[in-house]
């Protein structure tokens, strides 16, 4: 098989098994935490030629189950306050809570996709980064383009949930 068929069929076994290529992950980590590649493979306790060949599409998968559930954590510590402001104090703290963590995985510790009603996700951590006021007004900002969006928004800034919501729990 040629490197390009190989690289190929990689990329498409990490949309597979991570919802999308690795390499996009990685990317938007970079840029979030203001980082060099190299740098956040030492946070995620990877070699940095590694996290080249897996971003490349060269290797298919992370080997190491706790390098991913490092990387899954700085996704995650992307929506804290501090780090989605760009605090270099809140990113380098991140950085370095998630390069010193030993997580711990289970089987069903880590899903790739969120299950369930991802609004009752998506608000609480728009409440976490905007204070009521600054949701309601990219609301009406957004509300005659994206009145769905505009919805969402206002409803993170109420604490409201939606009727579905209700009936659901």
């Amino acid at each position: 098989m040629q490197e390009r068929e190989v690289v190929q069929r990689n990329l498409a076994l990490q949309r597979q098994w991570y919802g999308e290529p690795l390499g996009d992950r990685v990317r938007r980590l970079v840029v979030a935490y203001r980082t060099s590649q190299a740098q956040l493979a030492e946070v995620l306790g990877i070699s940095a030629p590694m996290l080249s060949q897996v971003m490349s599409g060269r290797r298919a998968k992370i080997g190491n189950p706790s390098v991913l559930a490092r990387l899954v954590m700085l996704e995650r510590k992307v929506f804290t306050p501090g780090v989605a402001a760009g605090e270099s104090e809140a990113v380098r703290q991140a950085l370095e809570d998630v390069r010193d963590s030993r997580p711990a995985l289970g089987r069903d510790s880590m899903p790739v996709r969120q299950v369930g009603n991802s609004e009752e996700v998506v608000r609480p951590a728009l409440r976490q980064i905007a204070q009521p006021h600054e949701l309601e007004w990219a609301a009406d900002l957004l509300d005659s383009y994206h009145p769905a969006l505009a919805g969402l928004l206002r409803r993170a800034a109420s604490g409201e949930t939606r009727a579905e919501d209700s009936r659901s729990a």
